[in-house]
């Protein structure tokens, strides 16, 4: 892709490491029997997040029901819930002393009673009853906006909730096809309603223009979420969407910059930003803020 000063934008690289704190983090996951989004959705900070002693664990199994089109985690029909699942991860937690922790999941549109709601608020709730002094940050499905499920999760009370938009309202259905971009919306107008600091993300270089970008940060600002994250969108494998452009270093500069004068506390932008990257220290800045 070329960009207006006909320069080539090139892919982000990657930073590869192997030391002492990603074993320990590997070695935590495992010894627990947990699933990481870090491995499961391949994220390009596995490694500079695991050696810095961090991981986002992934509960409710690692087969997600829904297929959206940029994400890697495996499809299909989930396994039985594991009713310990939320023990092992305070556990994990509490070894890796952590004072701030993300936990998110796959979809699980299969549980119909609460679309596996029950299991995020004991994991919560164990995360605050042994280590008290970790400050825990949900990142979850919309639960199909099923409003009592998102009570269960709520009244367990993350310090923050997050649920990412992902996308520009126009290509959404093309880039989560069971999603629905106005209901990811209304998922995020209950938590801020609910009293919770809320947060979203999302992906660029999927096809939107930087005016659609804007457009969507303003939206989103307005309805009272605090924390937003964008980042370039890399195609995990030749079956997912393909990356229309790189997004250049200046233009993350100025969603940063903008985000900041719409109003949100804090912005995270740059090409490898995820939703959970450097979450520990948006916790941090934002509680500084407020």
């Amino acid at each position: 892709m070329i960009n207006s000063k006909s320069m080539v934008v090139k892919k982000p690289k990657i930073r590869i490491q192997f030391g002492e704190g990603y074993k320990f983090v590997e070695n935590t996951v495992s010894e627990n029997h947990l699933h990481t989004v870090c491995e499961e959705a391949r994220c390009p900070n596995i490694y500079e997040c695991w050696e810095r002693g961090t991981a986002t664990i992934m509960i409710l199994g690692e087969i997600c029901t829904r297929s959206c089109g940029f994400c890697s985690v495996k499809t299909g029909m989930p396994n039985q819930l594991d009713e310990m699942e939320p023990v092992r991860t305070a556990m994990a937690v509490k070894k890796m002393g952590l004072s701030h922790v993300v936990i998110t999941s796959v979809d699980r549109d299969d549980l119909k009673g609460d679309f596996g709601a029950r299991i995020w608020a004991k994991t919560i709730k164990q995360i605050h009853k042994y280590v008290p002094q970790c400050t825990v940050e949900v990142l979850t499905p919309d639960f199909q906006g099923y409003k009592p499920a998102l009570d269960i999760v709520f009244n367990a009370k993350p310090e923050i909730f997050s649920h990412n938009i992902e996308c520009i309202e126009r290509i959404s259905k093309q880039v989560r096809v069971q999603a629905v971009w106005a209901r990811s919306l209304e998922v995020l107008k209950r938590s801020v309603n609910s009293g919770l600091r809320t947060k979203t993300g999302m992906m660029v270089g999927l096809g939107e223009s930087k005016e659609e970008v804007a457009t969507t940060m303003k939206e989103i600002v307005d309805i009272g979420v605090e924390i937003f994250t964008i980042g370039q969108y890399l195609q995990p494998t030749r079956d997912h969407l393909e990356v229309k452009r790189y997004v250049e270093d200046e233009e993350f500069l100025y969603y940063k910059q903008k985000g900041l004068d719409l109003g949100f506390k804090v912005v995270e932008s740059g090409p490898l930003v995820r939703s959970s990257y450097h979450a520990d220290e948006q916790a941090r800045l934002v509680s500084e803020k407020i």
